[in-house]
């Protein structure tokens, strides 16, 4: 019984979830740009859909992409109107810094302008001390994550992305790390933001931070996410851009002409795989007295619509019954009849509920509400739905 739940609960979440977690591994076949990258990659963010990658599964050295990581951590696990302390530890990192002052305190959310703007390696720990009690402790969160949203060849052994042995990604895993940030509205607007002021408590002049990545002013719909550097780890990048209601995000992993391929990726991406309508919320199910929860799109090649297949799961029986007697009820549980199962080439892409007709259907949750939030646990709206089919389950 708790393996169905599970299941279904699943079916509920938005698709980005199942497929950057494991529920879909169809990677596109059209042949991509070339790039001068190591390694590459080309994600949509919606479905998690890897659409291009180069040599994608390649551990590398990833400099502060890092902070991808440490970004979402931190406004999962913090509060971003929290006071964040310089300590000694993190007073003076070197590399990439904000030039913060030993003892100065800002706001996490400040703080996180800094780190994701101006790549400020002092930023990183002092977030991560805030945050994980020591750096050591937000590692730990860290690698949590990556575990959590499926990063199988992902490593970190620090906040800000300085060169360390055992500390590593790859294009894919940076690709499905994006995905997965860019669906937290915080996370989204702080890597779009091209310049930020914030409070110096110091000095008579504010802090005024202007955004490293050039992509914001050369892509059009670009709208974040990271540049990385390290003389070991060379020129690093993820941007994302946005176009026709579509999000799509490029990685790449020692790239001298970057910004090019990166623009080249993005309109790949673009003109070869546009975000299709699957199914529609409240279409009928055909043959049955059964509609679809909500809709579904995912992103596809020219010809690809034909090899889509769709196999309805229902309930077990006594569920169902369950169901049948309670499905004039506006609790949402009593009306979900089972789920849809969506595959391409005979791969799963993801999923959608499906309800009885005439019953009460919850409306879809705002995107940051259906996806995880804190280590292990899962936000209001998810958990509401696993209480609600715990006792629709129960014997």
């Amino acid at each position: 019984m708790r393996k169905l739940m599970k299941v279904i609960v699943g079916t509920l979440m938005p698709v980005l979830l199942l497929s950057i977690m494991g529920a879909s591994s169809v990677h596109a076949t059209i042949a991509g740009p070339s790039t001068h990258a190591q390694s590459a990659a080309l994600i949509d963010v919606t479905s998690g859909r890897i659409l291009y990658s180069k040599d994608g599964d390649k551990e590398s050295r990833i400099a502060s992409l890092t902070k991808i990581m440490t970004a979402i951590v931190a406004i999962e696990e913090g509060k971003l109107d929290a006071k964040v302390k310089v300590t000694p530890s993190s007073f003076a990192k070197e590399g990439s810094s904000l030039y913060l002052k030993l003892g100065e305190e800002m706001t996490l959310e400040n703080m996180l302008y800094g780190l994701m703007l101006r790549s400020g390696n002092d930023a990183a720990s002092a977030i991560a001390e805030h945050v994980g009690g020591s750096e050591e402790g937000f590692v730990l969160l860290m690698n949590k994550k990556a575990e959590q949203i499926g990063l199988t060849r992902s490593h970190f052994m620090n906040p800000h992305g300085l060169d360390a042995e055992g500390h590593y990604s790859t294009a894919n895993d940076l690709a499905r790390l994006t995905a997965y940030a860019l669906h937290n509205p915080v996370f989204k607007r702080i890597v779009a933001t091209e310049n930020k002021s914030a409070p110096n408590p110091n000095e008579s002049w504010e802090y005024s931070w202007h955004n490293k990545n050039k992509m914001l002013q050369l892509y059009e719909g670009a709208d974040g996410v990271k540049t990385g550097y390290t003389k070991k780890a060379f020129r690093c990048l993820v941007s994302s851009a946005t176009r026709n209601g579509q999000q799509l995000a490029a990685v790449t992993l020692n790239d001298g002409d970057d910004w090019n391929d990166h623009a080249k990726m993005l309109d790949f991406g673009f003109e070869n795989f546009p975000l299709i309508e699957i199914a529609k919320q409240e279409q009928p199910v055909q043959n049955m007295e059964l509609v679809t929860g909500r809709g579904f799109k995912y992103p596809l090649a020219k010809g690809e619509q034909e090899d889509i297949t769709k196999k309805l799961i229902l309930l077990d029986k006594r569920s169902q019954d369950a169901v049948t007697e309670k499905k004039q009820s506006t609790d949402p549980s009593f009306g979900l009849a089972g789920r849809i199962e969506m595959q391409l080439k005979g791969e799963p892409i993801g999923s959608i509920p499906v309800y009885y007709k005439g019953s009460y259907i919850p409306p879809e949750p705002p995107i940051a509400d259906a996806t995880i939030g804190g280590i292990g646990e899962v936000t209001t709206w998810v958990s509401a739905w696993k209480a609600v089919l715990s006792r629709l389950l129960s014997p």
